[in-house]
């Protein structure tokens, strides 16, 4: 009880640099809000707010993005 609770880390590389795993933009202030995030294979990846935005239905689907 008087011990404090554990945090996870946050998400993103450790280097604070964000790249867009389809088109290269980067952040490098770590991903903002408006970046999505998915996990492929075991891999966190990252797409920015405009290919999200070209490709939400695919990602609604859930498909990798190797279909889109």
């Amino acid at each position: 009880m008087d011990q404090p609770t554990p945090h996870p880390a946050p998400p993103g590389p450790e280097s604070g640099t964000v790249v867009c795993a389809r088109c290269g933009a980067t952040s490098p202030e770590g991903a903002p809000p408006t970046w999505t995030c998915s996990v492929e294979n075991g891999t966190r990846q990252y797409f920015c707010d405009a290919c999200a935005r070209a490709n939400i239905r695919a990602i609604e689907g859930r498909l990798d993005s190797s279909w889109w």
